[in-house]
């Protein structure tokens, strides 16, 4: 999560950008749905709703105050000759439906093969909530967490796969309930090396 500091920054009039909607504006638009939903914003169970909901709306979208570049910059090189494959996997996160705005929930692996240097595992689960906590399409998260990673590291490979569930057609729409998504970017040597990508599978405890 960035710091709270960043977040005041994004939300509260201190973004570079001067045509974002101010908190109240925002509050003003969550009161514009309840009536068009049917309900009274002013009705006890609801004055402070629009409130709370730009308030988790925060939490929800705090990725976008956050630089995944910026997370990856501190390496070690100190590795002793370690050349095997890093991966991180079952980091949990949850999106939002560019779409529906609409929660996506699910799990993400993350591996990468070092050339010269390594970074702390929780800067890997970072990236992954830096993009997750965005409005987002699953396929284009996959890819901007595993380009990221080779952008920065410039690794011999990186591979992630994301698996979820979609509310918006578990909840809505199709309704179909248990159906899951899984989306993969494969990088350098994992693109081109088949027992490699079984390899990373195996130890992400992703089935073959």
């Amino acid at each position: 999560m960035p710091d709270s500091s960043k977040i005041a920054a994004l939300y509260d009039g201190g973004a570079p950008d001067p045509t974002r909607p101010c908190r109240a504006e925002a509050e003003e638009a969550v009161r514009t749905l309840i009536r068009w939903a049917g309900e009274d914003p002013t009705r006890e169970g609801l004055v402070d709703t629009p409130r709370r909901v730009v308030k988790s709306y925060e939490e929800f979208f705090a990725g976008y105050a956050v630089d995944p570049v910026e997370i990856l910059q501190r390496t070690f090189e100190e590795t002793d000759g370690y050349d095997e494959m890093v991966v991180l996997r079952d980091v949990d996160f949850e999106s939002r439906c560019e779409h529906h705005m609409v929660p996506i929930i699910g799990k993400a692996h993350v591996g990468y093969l070092p050339q010269r240097r390594v970074v702390g595992i929780s800067k890997l689960a970072r990236v992954v909530d830096a993009f997750t906590r965005r409005l987002q399409i699953q396929e284009r998260m996959t890819a901007q967490i595993a380009n990221t990673i080779n952008d920065v590291l410039e690794p011999l490979g990186v591979a992630v796969v994301v698996t979820s569930q979609h509310e918006c057609m578990t909840t809505r729409g199709v309704r179909k309930i248990g159906a899951s998504m899984v989306t993969s970017r494969m990088l350098g040597v994992f693109r081109d090396d088949v027992q490699l990508r079984r390899e990373f599978h195996a130890l992400a405890g992703l089935a073959p």
